[in-house]
Formats: structure tokens, C-alpha cells, sequence
């Protein structure tokens, strides 16, 4: 494909990595066989037509019943005066309107927001007047926060959807219980909105109306979390997520050379749909091979997520690292018959090595490290799916994917070294959305992306990642990468997770400084320095240590450094 190689001229860039290739894996992608994500979405629900696609709280919907919705609620936006190209925020979690809501926007030709449920008014404010969204779905849980954010924006529809709105019978239940027992629903008005269930009935005798869709549409505007600054939307297109569905369907293919693959592959969907980790990981790879997710709404809600699988059949579990550990610290958890799964794949944050090896020992599977962004539809890199250990590392390049170690000065360094990981694919952005200035910033000339994380690429084409730029740690002049620690003082028994930052310090300008959660409450900082002075050289070692109840994390469950370096007084 002639679209996936521009820049390729320019700089050939050597690709060791090719060696180390599952067998079946192609090098470059063939051609992507869909011109749009809506195409398909139509060609997988026609042909998994009874099959579950997605399952939330006891109900499920068929591939036909996600045709019809997302037919109807697609000619509904269609018919409100929304034309090609328009952007539509969606603000849900996990349940199953979020992939109605979605599907439907993007077969009528529109452009998906993917909103956190959990902003403030000053961040829903930002990401809506920065798309310039003119209609938004959102669930009540959350329409308060609308409510105060709307005469800030371009938004002039809005649709407001309720837990049980499709859970049949049970959905009145659902919704007693959320908004009388528990309380989750503030009070709000919004009286121009239009509910989920009023747009099914009004879309009732609509037609879709077909949209030329191309492969350089622009899909969603995927934001940046916003932890290193101001959130940027991520301009993904028809193609990158279609080039990325193609470049996991490869690497999934060859890990089942091996293994048994279940006629029908269930995901478990706890990572929130709005995150590009299981927007393409979970829904779009579902839809494309006709698998099932489960879609779990509050996976924070340990005991209850613990609940939903045990009565599941998982084979595909992608999450990160933080959600590992929590399920592995919860008792009836680690009593759960999981022979089942096949694929687990860790990403979003490092996996820790000893997070990895207690995760292989309950479960039986082991964990897959992969790499990514939202720039990058998300995934750059992964392991082979069919490994029997923890590699510790990122992984290889998925097909027709580049990736280069430059230094600050663009300059490709030799393998082993240190410097920032550079991505160049079909999955990559065009840039960001009307920000040409903060695109020249990490887009270079030959059409790589600079991703901001620290790596190395070792002799294998295999790509460890040691840090984010602005996290590391200068101490005396030595570089610590805070994840080395953090791995170092997870692997104590008494601790259930950390994180580690840099403080000034007068003598060596920065030292480390350990957050730990106890897991064992007669944990001391002497024991746990001891512990990482075993492993750590000098400059390394945990100078100061706090005991904290809860370390600081977005949504997804990332763990916020720069709220742990924030003054306290």
C-alpha cells in the first residue's frame, strides 16, 4: 500500500527486529479491506448476526441488535442536521449505550469525542469548545457536570442516557437503585436534552442515509491525557484504527499457531471504553473477529468486577498494570477458575516484573507487554503472544512499523543506548487537531512520531522502555528512571504499589523519593531501604520514604507522578 510507506524514502531504517518475528507475521501489512470503521461494523454484524457482541449487567446485545441500534441512532443524528464531519462527544463508561452511541456516529459520517466521564466542568469545557462538538451523549451520572459546561461551548444537542435504559425489565430496578439508594445521579436541568430512549423511539422510522466514508476521514479525536500539560485531541483516521485492527488481527494469529482458538473470543472490557487502549483492544478487535466483551462499568469496584467474571468464560484480557495488582490482592480473585484465558495483554503504564510473575502464578497465563499511545491508534509494539515469560520489554514493532532511538538532536542511536522512542507507522496520527504547532513539535520531517518515553532496542529488535523525558529523576548527574525503583521496591512483600519521584535535594540537586502503599502494616522505611539497596546502586536508593493510604491516578488507573511532586505546603 502505497499510503503506508510516504517518508520511507527518505530514511531506511534498519529493522532488526524482523528476525525475531512470530512465524506467519508479514513485515508489511496487506491492504486494510475496509475503505471505513462503519464498513466494518456493518460486515461483522451481518455475518455474527446471533452471536453477543457486548454484555453489561446481566444483559446482552446480538451483532443484529448493535446493526439496528446504531442504524437508528445514526439517522437520528443525521436527521437533527448534523453533516459529515461534525464532531459528537460521547461521556459514558462502560455501558452498553456507549457502543451504540459510538457506531451510530461514525456510520452517519460524524467524527467521535471520546470524553472522560469523571472531568471537571473546566476539563469537559476545554475538550468540548477544542472540538468544537456539536452534540454530546452522556449518562445522567454525569449530566450535572454538562449542565454547568454547556453555555461554554458550541453544543446543541444534547442526549442523556440512564443505566437501565437497555436492560429490559430490569433497567427500572438499576436506575431505583442508582438514583434513590445510592445517590449517583446530582440533580441537574438541562431542558433541551433529548433522552437515549426518545431518540430509539423518534429514530423508529428513520433511514440511514449513506455516507461516502473514506480512509482519511477523520474517525475520532482521540485526547491526550493531559498528564504532561494541556489535553490535545489526537487526530485518528478511518485508516490508522483500521491499519492498527489489521496489525493486532497478525500478531493474534500467529499466537494461535499453537494454541486452541475458542469459536467465539470473550474479552473481559474493564479499561473504560474511552481510552484508545480498549476502544481499539477490546471494541474494535471484538467487533472485527466477532468476539464478545464484556463491559465492565466500575472496575475500581474490585469485589463487584471479581463478581461479573466469575460467572464468564474469558479468553482476551487486556488492562495495565495497577487493575493486575489490585485483582491479585483480592482473595476471591486468586479463587477463580481462569484456564480460559489465552491472550492477557498489559499496557497504558509499565507491567512490573513482580506484578507479572505473582499474575503467571494465579493465573496460569502469562502477561503480554505492549506499547502505545493515543497518537498511535495505540499499538506501536508487542510481544509475541505465544511467549512463556515475562520479557520485561515493550516488545517487537507490529507489521509495517518503524521504530528509531534518537537522541535530542534527531540522531539515531546505536543499539543499547538510551534515548527518546520514535515511532513511524500506518497506525500514527496526521497530527493534532488545529494544533500545527504542538504537531511540528513531535512529528519529525521523515515522519516519525517522538513519543516523550526513554528506551533502548537491544540486539533482537526488542524496545525497553526506561522512562517518560519528564520524569526522570538527575541525581548528581546520574539519570534514574523512576520505574526502576518502582519495580525494585514492588518486588517487597510488604508493599502493595509506589511510585517514585525526584525532590530537590542540596547536595546531589535531586534525590529520590519513594511513595508506598503498605500491604504488610509493620512495614518500615528502614526494612523497605534495606530491601532496595540489595538491588539499587547508591544514587539509585530511595533517599526519603512516605507511607501514603492511596497513591494519585487518572481513570484508567495511570499513577500520577506530578501530583506526588506537587509542594505540599
Amino acid at each position: 500500500m502505497s499510503d503506508m510507506n510516504l517518508g520511507r524514502e527518505e530514511t531506511r531504517v534498519q529493522r532488526p527486529w524482523l528476525a525475531s518475528y512470530p512465524q506467519g507475521v508479514p513485515a508489511e501489512l496487506p491492504d486494510l479491506g475496509y475503505s471505513s470503521l462503519a464498513e466494518l461494523l456493518e460486515k461483522s454484524c451481518s455475518l455474527y448476526a446471533d452471536r453477543k457482541a457486548f454484555s453489561s449487567m446481566g444483559k446482552s446485545l446480538t451483532y443484529r441488535q448493535l446493526e439496528e441500534q446504531t442504524r437508528k441512532v445514526g439517522a437520528w443524528l443525521q436527521q437533527i442536521g448534523l453533516v459529515k464531519g461534525d464532531r459528537v462527544a460521547v461521556m459514558m463508561p462502560n455501558i452498553l449505550q456507549n457502543p451504540v452511541a459510538t457506531y451510530a456516529i461514525l456510520r452517519a459520517g460524524l467524527t467521535v469525542v471520546n470524553v472522560n466521564p469523571l472531568y471537571t466542568p473546566r476539563e469537559l469545557a476545554h475538550q468540548l469548545k477544542d472540538s468544537g462538538a456539536k452534540a454530546l451523549f452522556v449518562l445522567e451520572n454525569f449530566a450535572n457536570v454538562v449542565q454547568q459546561t454547556l453555555p461554554h461551548t458550541d453544543v446543541k444537542h444534547v442526549v442523556v442516557a440512564t443505566m437501565g435504559d437497555l436492560l429490559g425489565l430490569k433497567g427500572h430496578i438499576v436506575n431505583l437503585v442508582v438514583r434513590k439508594v445510592k445517590k449517583m445521579v446530582p440533580a441537574y436541568s438541562l431542558p433541551q436534552a433529548v433522552s437515549f430512549k426518545d431518540v430509539l423511539k423518534q429514530s423508529r422510522d428513520l433511514q440511514l442515509k449513506p455516507m461516502q466514508i473514506g480512509r482519511e476521514d477523520i474517525a475520532f479525536l482521540q485526547y491526550t491525557g493531559g498528564t504532561t500539560g494541556i489535553s490535545k485531541g489526537a487526530i485518528l483516521t478511518h485508516a490508522n484504527l483500521l491499519a492498527n485492527k489489521q496489525q493486532i488481527s497478525l500478531w493474534m494469529d500467529a499466537a494461535f499457531l499453537n494454541k486452541k482458538r475458542p469459536e467465539v473470543l470473550n474479552f473481559v472490557c474493564a479499561l473504560p471504553l474511552y481510552h484508545i487502549f480498549a476502544l481499539t483492544v477490546n471494541s474494535l478487535m471484538g467487533i472485527a473477529l466477532g468476539g464478545h466483551n464484556l463491559l465492565i462499568a466500575n472496575p475500581r469496584d474490585i469485589p463487584g468486577f471479581v463478581k461479573e467474571l466469575s460467572g464468564y468464560t474469558p479468553h482476551v484480557f487486556p488492562a495495565i498494570n495497577t487493575l493486575f495488582n489490585a485483582l491479585l490482592n483480592n482473595e476471591d480473585f486468586r479463587k477463580l477458575d481462569l484456564s480460559s484465558l489465552v491472550l492477557v495483554m498489559g499496557g497504558g503504564m509499565s507491567v512490573q516484573r513482580p506484578v507479572a510473575e505473582r499474575w503467571a502464578s494465579v493465573t496460569g497465563t502469562h502477561i503480554c507487554e505492549g506499547y502505545g499511545l493515543s497518537e498511535t491508534s495505540p499499538v506501536a509494539t508487542v510481544n509475541p503472544l505465544g511467549r512463556s515469560d515475562f520479557s520485561g520489554t515493550i516488545g517487537l514493532p507490529v507489521p509495517s512499523t518503524d521504530i528509531e532511538i534518537r537522541d535530542d538532536d534527531g540522531n539515531s542511536l546505536p543499539l543499547g543506548e538510551v534515548g527518546e522512542i520514535c515511532i513511524r507507522g500506518p497506525q500514527v496520527m496526521p497530527g493534532y487537531w488545529q494544533r500545527p504547532d504542538e504537531t511540528a513539535k513531535v512529528m519529525t520531517p521523515d515522519g516519525f512520531f517522538r513519543s516523550g518515553d526513554m528506551g533502548l532496542m537491544d540486539e533482537a529488535g526488542y524496545t525497553k522502555i526506561v522512562d517518560r523525558k519528564k520524569d526522570m529523576i538527575l541525581v548528581s548527574g546520574f539519570n534514574v528512571y523512576p520505574n526502576e525503583i518502582e519495580e525494585v521496591a514492588a518486588g517487597h512483600p510488604g508493599v502493595q504499589e509506589c511510585a517514585a519521584v525526584g525532590v530537590a535535594d542540596e547536595h546531589s540537586g535531586e534525590a529520590v523519593k519513594l511513595y508506598v502503599v503498605k500491604k504488610d502494616p509493620a512495614l518500615t522505611a528502614e526494612d523497605l531501604k534495606a530491601f532496595c539497596a540489595i538491588s539499587l546502586t547508591n544514587y539509585k536508593r530511595p533517599k526519603h520514604i512516605e507511607f501514603i493510604a492511596e497513591l494519585p491516578k487518572t481513570n484508567v488507573g495511570k499513577i500520577l507522578r506530578r501530583e506526588l511532586r506537587k509542594p505540599t505546603n
